[in-house]
């Protein structure tokens, strides 16, 4: 007996020892092996037993020490986590996260010490470093992580650059509003300034892999990936230049401490990626919310009738479409404090309400990292001035608030987010954040956050022609890529066929209304800002219209059907008991496909196609009893089913 137990212990100390450890998901299909390897920890991660990611460095450097070399393995400890949640304004409402989990422990010469943790679902990969307090120091700044994603040289890759701080409109720039490229080898991926998250990769035309990160908020900036380097693409800290150069491009954290989630999505399919929740998994709310925010559709004047559209009459008559439309909300842009007038605004506020309208105001951000000179200015960033307006619109009756042209991602500028955020629901206002970073997590962290732009949006069509001629290609790359990881306020669907108020002639739309209708359904956002213009009531088909007045914003169930990058895309989406099946196409020629719904086989729907005129139409159709259906997309076209 005494032996059987000395064999025990002495194993258990040898596990505790081997510094080589493979942590595995619950069903064992993905697995992260960590190592110390020459003093320095990295990991390699496989999907079927195939390598995806393999020997990619860990670690991290201070002012006062680097936790990339001479380091040695303490100890590891393997958990499970299992959790169930609710939430109301992701692409799931219900969700289950089961993971494995491993804390691996090392050292330097001087005993300080820190962690990674990694969770492993089936699918998902999410991990941080976790650093202990270290003597008596209790504060350090981190000034570049070591963190890599070492992909096979057989990689395609979906990225979209980081744009050049302090370029563009107003010295706006950066705004995560430069287009992604499609199917490019990871070894041409070699822009100077690196690339956003999200990332999605294609290993060995087979794998699909998603790159982001979550859990970012003001103990930290956000991050991005370096160029390709050295087989690598690198976790990179903001451009030094963001903010107009001012403030420190590292992180400030006080010990003990932990950095953002960086993520991995794998599948042999876009099907995890799509459906996808890891965002929200690893994340918990940061307060609560003061009131039950309610989410829902809204018209905004601005996107078509533009600058000009910012005076009394025309947003009463926006209001008024809002209100025809059974919408919850209007936004009204740039300008209103000058051109209707705090005074007059409570008026129209009070008209909305009378309509059941709630009302978005917007505002600029700050008035100190960019040339950005749309008023309301200097009104968010400060805390003074911003409860002051605050405690305004909370008298006024105000609903949320748009906020603009934000300076980056160091981490003065993520407090400044959180900062406005918790303000705003200490006076019950949502809020919307455009000219903006990703959004990290933040929809489950914030309870008033309600959506980023983060993207080439609806603008974009208005101002540049080659944006309008591959909006049907960006439109297939957001659900598997930015949408994918956080919500997206688009502000799209438009009906006119003329981007503009005269809608007769000059910027012309490129796509069907079938493909607008689409949009509506592909792209999420718990409060979307829809492009209809008070004519439309008129000149767009009845129902057209009538399938915009049910449309919901907020979804039960989210599931991928089909499509690829660039080509097509192809979701469902559940509200209660209703599915809406919705797919558009870039590709030159129609798309022909053959759906599996099975989850609808043998049901009554409602279809929203484009015949061969690229003519929009609608019909009734029965699904077959085996879910198989034939359907085809026009090129720059979209479909809808709605079942019954």
């Amino acid at each position: 007996m005494k032996s059987l137990i000395y064999v025990s212990v002495f194993l258990l100390v040898f596990i505790a020892r081997a510094q080589n450890k493979t942590i595995a998901s619950p069903n064992g299909n993905l697995k992260v092996i960590i190592d110390v390897i020459d003093g320095g920890v990295i990991y390699t991660v496989k999907f079927d037993n195939t390598i995806i990611i393999e020997n990619a460095p860990l670690g991290f450097r201070t002012k006062k020490a680097d936790f990339t070399k001479n380091l040695t393995f303490v100890n590891a400890e393997s958990r499970k986590v299992s959790k169930t949640y609710e939430q109301d304004k992701i692409k799931q409402s219900q969700i289950t996260y089961n993971a494995n989990t491993l804390r691996y422990t090392v050292k330097d010469s001087k005993d300080r010490q820190f962690s990674v943790l990694v969770q492993v679902s089936d699918n998902d990969i999410a991990f941080r470093y976790e650093i202990d307090k270290w003597g008596e120091t209790r504060a350090i700044v981190v000034e570049k992580e070591l963190t890599g994603f070492s992909f096979p040289q057989e990689t395609s890759s979906f990225l979209s650059n980081a744009m050049r701080p302090m370029t563009g409109f107003a010295r706006t720039a950066p705004s995560y509003e430069s287009a992604y490229t499609a199917d490019k080898p990871i070894a041409e991926q070699t822009a100077g300034g690196g690339y956003v998250f999200p990332a999605l990769y294609k290993v060995k035309d087979e794998y699909w892999v998603l790159l982001s990160e979550t859990g970012v908020r003001s103990l930290y900036p956000a991050s991005h990936l370096s160029a390709y380097q050295d087989g690598t693409f690198y976790i990179e800290y903001p451009n030094e230049k963001e903010n107009n150069g001012f403030g420190s491009s590292g992180a400030q954290l006080g010990l003990p401490g932990v950095t953002p989630w960086r993520t991995i999505t794998i599948g042999k399919s876009l099907k995890p990626v799509v459906e996808t929740t890891i965002p929200w998994d690893v994340v918990e709310p940061l307060y609560e919310p003061s009131q039950e925010y309610e989410y829902g559709k809204g018209s905004w004047s601005w996107i078509i009738w533009q600058d000009a559209s910012m005076n009394y009459k025309d947003q009463k008559a926006y209001i008024d479409l809002a209100a025809t439309m059974d919408f919850k909300y209007i936004l009204i842009d740039a300008w209103w404090d000058e051109r209707i007038g705090y005074d007059r605004m409570k008026v129209l506020i009070d008209y909305a309400a009378s309509k059941d309208v709630g009302v978005f105001l917007w505002y600029n951000s700050n008035g100190i990292v960019n040339d950005a000179f749309q008023t309301p200015l200097n009104k968010m960033n400060t805390s003074i001035e911003r409860k002051k307006e605050m405690k305004w619109l909370q008298e006024a009756g105000v609903k949320g608030l748009k906020v603009d042209f934000f300076g980056g991602d160091k981490q003065e500028t993520i407090r400044l987010y959180e900062d406005i955020l918790s303000d705003a629901n200490d006076y019950g206002l949502m809020i919307i954040f455009h000219g903006t970073t990703l959004p990290r997590g933040w929809e489950r962290m914030y309870p008033n956050f309600v959506g980023s732009e983060a993207v080439v949006a609806s603008e974009m069509l208005v101002f540049v022609e080659d944006v309008r001629k591959k909006e049907a290609y960006n439109a297939t790359l957001h659900p598997f890529i930015r949408n994918a990881v956080a919500s997206m306020e688009f502000g799209g669907v438009v009906l006119n066929d003329y981007l503009n108020r005269g809608n007769k002639s000059g910027q012309r739309r490129l796509t069907t209304d079938a493909f607008q209708l689409a949009t509506g359904v592909l792209f999420q956002n718990p409060v979307q800002m829809f492009a209809l213009t008070p004519n439309n009531l008129d000149d767009a088909p009845k129902f057209e219209l009538d399938f915009l007045k049910e449309l919901p914003t907020t979804w039960d169930e989210t599931r991928f059907i089909d499509g690829y990058p660039g080509k097509f895309s192809v979701l469902a989406r559940r509200n209660g008991n209703i599915w809406y099946v919705a797919g558009v196409s870039a590709e030159s020629e129609p798309k022909k496909l053959e759906l599996d719904l099975s989850f609808l086989g043998g049901r009554i729907a409602t279809l929203i196609n484009d015949d061969k005129n690229a003519e929009t139409f609608t019909k009734e159709i029965k699904i077959p009893k085996n879910g198989k259906l034939n359907l085809t997309i026009q090129s720059g076209g979209g479909f809808v089913i709605v079942n019954e």
